[in-house]
């Protein structure tokens, strides 16, 4: 029998060792994973090395982890503050001094069909269908949790308001004779149904204005309340006390990262149609 090549090579190779793995153009660009296990991905995944530190993982993609101190914290001191000023309202104490003199300095200090039209910023025919446009638009976006926690804290502003008016039954600036003026319902609608609708659609604005808006209407609401007499300085304040911690668990569910998710939502939804 003729000797071939492969024979030959064979008788003089007299090496013991274990055969070695040729390096062809199969396995150039076939990853390999150190444990032997074959890659889960196509392109194989890096792993920690021994010394357990991190190896170069793909970060995975949503919203990073946030502590929930500063949100508590941020809750309980307007509270605290709202508690406080709901005291001195039932008791007369010595807060509403400065705040009914302030009052009484500023009071008319501006034309009334000004500061009326400010103050009917706060009506619910105008505030409201913004928000519901807001609400709208972000469920259309696959955030309908966002859209609903705004509804909700909507909803919780009379449900919170109305039992503070008539359990306070604080007389107004220009009509002592009347109740129920403590807290400001006008500053609660107004600061819910703009800065809520605004925390919507934020994520999808290409510039950061619809905040700074929304905050300038609450503004000019609140001034537009006090500078005509409608409400005392502490009603408002009390108002943004109150209504602050329901605007943070809104900006907590509606924030960039609720974006991403919804987007991400849409598309599927879009590749299951296509």
């Amino acid at each position: 029998m003729s000797e071939t090549p492969r024979s030959r090579e064979t008788e003089g190779d007299t090496s013991t060792g274990l055969p070695q793995r040729r390096i062809g153009h199969a396995f150039a660009h076939t990853p390999h994973r150190s444990d032997g296990r074959s890659p889960q991905t196509p392109r194989g995944a890096r792993q920690p090395d021994p010394g357990g530190r991190p190896g170069t993982i793909p970060p995975v993609p949503g919203r990073p982890a946030t502590s929930l101190a500063p949100f508590g914290a941020l809750c309980a001191f307007c509270a605290l503050l709202f508690a406080l000023i709901t005291w001195q309202v039932l008791v007369s104490g010595p807060l509403l001094v400065p705040d009914e003199e302030f009052s009484r300095a500023v009071v008319r200090a501006v034309p009334d069909p000004v500061t009326e039209r400010l103050s009917d910023l706060g009506n619910i025919p105008v505030a409201l269908p913004v928000l519901a446009l807001a609400m709208a638009y972000a469920a259309w976006r696959g955030r309908r949790p966002a859209a609903l926690t705004a509804g909700l804290a909507m909803v919780t502003v009379p449900a919170l308001i109305v039992p503070l008016k008539e359990w306070t039954a604080r007389p107004g600036p220009l009509e002592p004779w009347a109740a129920g003026y403590f807290p400001s319902g006008h500053t609660a609608t107004s600061l819910v149904a703009y800065v809520g609708a605004a925390l919507l659609i934020a994520p999808y604005t290409r510039r950061p204005w619809p905040v700074p808006l929304s905050l300038a209407l609450a503004a000019l609401t609140a001034a537009g309340l006090i500078l005509r007499g409608f409400h005392w300085p502490l009603d408002v304040v009390a108002s943004v006390l109150m209504c602050t911690p329901l605007l943070l668990v809104v900006r907590r569910v509606a924030g960039p990262g609720g974006r991403r998710e919804g987007d991400r939502e849409t598309g599927r939804e879009g590749g299951r149609a296509g």
